[in-house]
C-alpha cells in the first residue's frame, strides 16, 4: 500500500516449445524475434499443453487437467497485441461443468507474477517449505491439501511482462497495459476471450487478487459486468491496497497503530498486561484507542494540549513497544520504516515489511530504515527455484525464456483509481455479488486495520454489509505461508464460495 514491490528489469520476450493450439485471428499469430539473445529466441501468444494429475485434498482424490500456455489480447483490430501466460486447472471427474464455480486468480505488484498464489495458497500443488514460510532445501513440489480445486477450477493469470507474458513487439505503447484503467480494461477483455475459449459462460465466477490485484480486481468487477457483460458471485480481497479511498494525514498517522501493536506482540516487546493477553484479544482495545481517542487527538495537529500530548504518547508507546521519547519526537506518527528498524533495534534486528514476523540484519543498527525486505528475500529464495522447476518438470511447460517474478510494468498511470467505488458499484448493481477480505496481522504494506477502514468506507450506508465479510490470520501479506492459516484460509474461500452460490432458481434481485 505505502510502497511497491521491488521490479527487475525485463528481459527477452517469449518463445515455448510448448503444443500450439489455433490462433483466433485468420493470419498467423506475430512472432518477435529477441535480437540480443543468442539463441534468437521467438514469441508465441497462442500456445498450450495439456497435462493430466491426481492429488488429494482433505483426504479425497481429485483428478484433475492443467492447461498452461499463453493465448492472446486482441486490439480492437483483432490483432493480438500480447500474449498471457496461464495455467488453468479443472477437475476432471465433474459431470455438470455448468454449475461448478470458475477462480480467476491475479497477484500483485503491480508487475508480479501468479506464482505466489498458485504454488503457494488455493493451487493444487504447493512448494517446499517449513510451517512457518521458510524455504528449506531440497526445494521442490508436493501435493496441496488445503486447495480449493476440490470445489472450484481455478486459472492463474499472469498480466504482460510478469512470469512469461509478454507483448508482441517492441512497438506496443506500453500504456495499453500499464495503468490502473488500462490494466483492468485489457485484462477484461482477456477474460471474455478465456471464458469465451473455455466454455464457461455459465459458471459462478469469482475473481480473487492480492495486494495490488485486490485493486485489479475491484475494477474488474464493474468493467467485467458493465463492458462484457459477465456478472460475478464473489470477490476475495487477499492483503488488499487502499483500493483508491483516499486517506487523510490525520487517517494515515493513526490506522496503522494496531499493526504496530500486532508486530510488537509477535516480537513479546509489550508490557504484562497486553504481552499476557491474546493476539485477538488484546488487538481490539488498540483498535478502540485508536478511532476513539488517537484520531480526535491527531486533527489537533499543533494545537493539542501539551499535557494530552503526553497522555497520547504514553499510549502510543504502551501499544507499539516503541518509546515515548521516540512517539513524541516523531510528533505522534512514526513511519513504518522507522517502527521495522526501531522496534528490535537493541537486539540488532529489523522486522519485515510484507511480513513482520521475519527479522532481517543491517550493516548498522542506526538508520531510519531497514537496508532490505527480510521477508521479501525469503520468499525469493523458495519460490523462484519451485515456480521454475514446477513449470518444465510438472506442467511439461518448456522455455528458455526466463519467468518474470517481477516484471518491468514502469511508468505505472496511478491516476484516477476508483477500484473501491468500482467494486461497490458492481455490489450495488448486483445482488448476487459477494465480497471477502483476508488479512495478516502482521502485513505492514497492507495492513489489517486498513482494510478493515476499507469496507467501513466502500459502504458508508451500511447497505452492503450482510454481503462483505472480512478475516484475520496470525501471518502477513502472504498468510498462507504459515500452514496453520493455510489451511484456515482456503476453508474460508471455500465456505464463503458455497455461502455465496445461490440457490438454483433463486433471483438475483433486492
Amino acid at each position: 500500500m505505502k510502497k511497491t514491490l521491488i521490479s527487475f528489469l525485463l528481459v527477452g520476450f517469449f518463445t515455448s516449445y510448448a503444443q500450439e493450439s489455433k490462433p483466433k485471428a485468420a493470419d498467423k499469430p506475430p512472432v518477435v524475434k529477441e535480437e540480443n539473445s543468442p539463441a534468437n529466441l521467438t514469441f508465441n501468444p497462442d500456445s498450450q499443453v495439456i497435462t493430466n494429475h491426481t492429488t488429494t485434498i482433505k483426504g479425497q482424490k481429485v483428478p484433475y487437467k492443467a492447461t498452461t500456455g499463453t493465448m492472446p489480447v486482441w486490439d480492437e483490430d483483432g490483432k493480438a497485441i500480447a500474449g498471457l501466460f496461464y495455467t488453468y486447472y479443472e477437475r476432471s471427474d465433474v459431470k455438470d461443468r455448468d454449475s461448478r464455480p470458475l477462480v480467476i486468480s491475479f497477484n500483485g505488484g503491480p508487475g508480479s507474477a501468479s506464482v505466489w498464489m498458485e504454488i503457494a495458497y488455493t493451487g493444487p500443488s504447493l512448494l517446499n517449505i517449513d510451517d512457518e514460510g521458510y524455504p528449506v532445501q531440497p526445494y521442490g513440489i508436493k501435493e496441496n491439501p488445503y486447495s480449493i480445486l476440490d470445489v472450484a477450477d481455478i486459472v492463474f493469470v499472469n498480466p504482460v511482462n510478469t512470469a512469461y507474458s509478454r507483448p508482441t513487439s517492441k512497438e506496443i505503447p506500453t500504456t495499453k497495459f500499464f495503468g490502473v484503467n488500462a490494466d483492468i480494461k485489457y485484462l477484461a477483455d482477456w477474460i471474455n476471450g478465456f471464458v469465451t475459449r473455455s466454455n464457461r459462460w455459465a459458471s459462478p465466477k469469482y475473481l480473487i487478487g492480492e495486494s495490488y490485484g485486490t485493486t485489479r480486481v475491484s475494477g474488474l468487477a464493474l468493467q467485467l459486468q458493465n463492458n462484457q457483460w459477465m456478472y460475478l458471485n464473489g470477490v476475495i480481497l487477499v492483503s488488499p491496497t487502499d483500493l483508491g479511498i483516499t486517506r487523510g494525514v490525520v487517517s494515515n498517522a493513526a490506522l496503522k497503530l494496531p499493526y504496530f501493536a500486532a508486530t510488537a506482540w509477535y516480537h513479546k516487546m509489550l508490557s504484562p498486561d497486553l504481552q499476557n493477553k491474546d493476539l485477538t484479544a488484546m488487538l481490539p482495545e488498540v483498535e478502540d484507542f485508536t478511532i476513539n481517542e488517537l484520531l480526535p487527538a491527531l486533527s489537533k495537529g499543533g494545537s493539542l494540549e501539551e499535557q494530552k500530548r503526553k497522555e497520547i504518547a504514553t499510549k502510543i508507546a504502551h501499544y507499539s513497544g516503541i518509546s515515548e521519547k521516540v512517539i513524541l519526537q516523531n510528533n505522534l506518527d512514526v513511519p513504518y520504516d522507522y517502527f521495522w528498524k526501531e522496534l528490535l533495534r537493541d537486539k540488532g534486528y529489523t522486522v519485515g515489511r510484507l511480513d513482520s514476523r521475519y527479522k532481517g540484519i543491517d550493516r548498522k543498527d542506526s538508520g531510519e530504515s531497514p537496508d532490505f525486505n527480510a521477508e521479501l528475500t525469503s520468499w525469493l529464495h523458495s519460490f523462484t527455484p519451485a515456480i521454475n522447476m514446477y513449470v518444465r518438470n510438472n506442467l511439461n511447460y518448456k522455455t528458455d525464456f526466463k519467468y518474470n517474478m517481477f516484471g518491468s510494468v514502469h511508468p505505472w498511470d496511478r491516476s484516477n483509481d476508483k477500484t473501491g467505488e468500482n467494486l461497490r458499484q458492481a455490489m450495488a448493481q448486483n445482488p448476487y455479488l459477494h465480497v471477502m477480505v483476508q488479512s495478516g496481522y502482521y502485513d505492514g504494506a497492507c495492513d489489517y486495520f486498513n482494510s478493515k477502514y476499507n469496507l467501513w468506507q466502500m459502504d458508508t450506508s451500511g447497505k452492503l454489509s450482510d454481503r462483505m465479510s472480512w478475516k484475520g490470520y496470525r501471518s502477513g501479506h502472504m498468510m498462507y505461508l504459515r500452514k496453520a492459516d493455510l489451511e484456515t484460509a482456503n476453508e474460508d474461500i471455500r465456505t464463503f464460495i458455497k455461502q455465496s452460490l445461490p440457490k438454483a432458481g433463486e433471483p438475483a434481485k433486492y
